[in-house]
């Protein structure tokens, strides 16, 4: 089978400053569950907006579902395809309610609204998340929001799913529920965290982000926490 995604050479810098990517390259087969790591600033973030065209690279070649993307219509599709869980809820939960929130994807696809409150119905019995379908957004806890954020890109039934740092400040209930949640889901997806228990339980293979390129990193030896710090280019202990 062909990558869902796949990236080379890839050079991007922020408006005058040094490269945070040089010269990158990424694979993401189906099935895979790809966690990333590094340091804060070294770029993770802006790898997953430049995959899904929210950032536009200095150089490289994206290839997306079987097609190189380069102009902004080009990303599109990748953007109905690939789901992109942003690592703030608020960023991505602008209407009153949950299930206006999940139902505005399936809505803006093109599907009716009867279609649409089926989706969320669904989506949200599959997430065991109806309790808080009438709830208002904003008073949702933490946890809550990136659930439900969680939930509007599944009803939109992506392909690949782009997680950013999905476990920061959530409660030990929470956690656990996103995990069983993850590792039910057919989708690959490619997992930006910093956290190495949550990796370990999620991930089938994982990278490190380091001077601009990703290497390839063994989870396995991330009982020392020395062991990915210097793996990242992070090492505190030194």
């Amino acid at each position: 089978m062909s990558p869902l995604l796949e990236v080379s050479g890839i050079v991007f810098a922020h408006p005058g400053g040094a490269d945070v990517l040089d010269g990158l390259s990424l694979t993401l087969e189906p099935g895979e569950r790809l966690c990333l790591l590094g340091p804060n600033g070294a770029g993770k973030s802006t790898l997953l907006q430049i995959l899904v065209g929210l950032l536009v690279p200095r150089s490289g070649r994206i290839v997306a579902f079987g097609r190189e993307r380069r102009a902004e219509a080009d990303f599109h599709e990748v953007r109905r395809r690939a789901g992109f869980v942003f690592q703030d809820p608020d960023d991505q939960l602008f209407c009153p309610t949950v299930a206006e929130d999940v139902a505005f994807g399936p809505l803006n696809l093109g599907k009716s609204r009867r279609e649409a409150a089926a989706i969320v119905e669904a989506t949200l019995e599959r997430l065991d998340l109806q309790h808080l379908r009438d709830r208002i957004t904003h008073k949702l806890s933490g946890g809550e929001k990136r659930l439900v954020t969680l939930a509007a890109v599944l009803a939109m039934d992506p392909e690949v799913l782009l997680l950013d740092e999905p476990t920061n400040a959530l409660d030990e209930r929470i956690y656990a529920r996103l995990v069983d949640i993850l590792l039910g889901l057919p989708q690959a997806m490619i997992v930006v965290s910093h956290d190495p228990h949550f990796r370990r339980m999620i991930g089938t293979r994982a990278v490190a982000l380091r001077e601009g390129r990703l290497v390839d990193v063994d989870e396995a030896s991330h009982a020392d926490p020395r062991i990915e710090a210097r793996a990242t280019g992070h090492d505190e202990t030194r």
